[in-house]
């Protein structure tokens, strides 16, 4: 494995881990620079889109509603999914875990 798919994979580790932590439904990917979370179990009532939009009023993070990338004819499909971004910088990624465990009900 090269240098840049390993720092890649220990920031997709990084994330993963701390969004489960969380409490965050979290699939973790084999490849791409984004891991998917079910919000549900910690935003509970609210879709991705309403949770994307509040969340950097809220916490000073972004992240992407998955349901964006689903067929608008079906507006439960990815209904709670979130893609989050990991090729970001170690300490990048440890602040948002910590400016997300500010979430709150």
């Amino acid at each position: 494995m090269g240098h840049l798919a390993a720092e890649l994979e220990a920031r997709r580790d990084q994330l993963c881990d701390g969004l489960a932590a969380l409490g965050y439904e979290v699939f973790r990917p084999a490849a791409t620079y984004f891991a998917t979370t079910d919000i549900a179990p910690v935003a509970r009532g609210l879709s991705a889109q309403e949770f994307c939009l509040a969340l950097p009023g809220r916490c000073g993070v972004v992240a992407i509603p998955s349901s964006v990338f689903y067929d608008p004819a079906d507006p439960e499909a990815g209904r709670t999914l979130v893609r989050w971004a990991f090729c970001k910088r170690a300490d990048v990624l440890q602040d948002a875990l910590a400016r997300l465990a500010s979430w709150g009900p």
